[in-house]
């Protein structure tokens, strides 16, 4: 199972194991991760869910698409290059290791 590292605005990490196919979103809401909140529960409709992929990352991740595109725009504070909806990343094998920051203004 890939492991996923979470850090909080404080520096805090979260490395937890999200089962394949699950989103990083669902898994941040499994293991309590604060500031990703998923008002919408992963429908991609709030930007609750905003994350900073780690730049060694963001590459090796699919671009996003239509509606996350969109919702980005509305986030507190967007990083035209790193943001991303956790809800929209689907854990493959290949993230084992993921890195994702939580923005402060999401902080809890």
């Amino acid at each position: 199972m890939p492991k996923i590292t979470y850090v909080e605005n404080d520096g805090t990490r979260h490395e937890v194991e999200v089962p394949t196919g699950n989103t990083v979103m669902e898994g941040a809401r499994e293991n309590n991760i604060p500031g990703i909140d998923a008002d919408c529960g992963g429908a991609c409709s709030c930007s609750t869910c905003h994350v900073y992929v780690d730049s060694a990352w963001i590459d090796r991740l699919p671009s996003p698409e239509g509606m996350e595109i969109d919702l980005l725009d509305f986030t507190i504070a967007p990083d035209e290059r790193l943001s991303r909806l956790s809800c929209q990343i689907k854990v493959t094998d290949d993230m084992d290791g993921l890195v994702v920051v939580v923005p402060e203004e999401q902080a809890n």
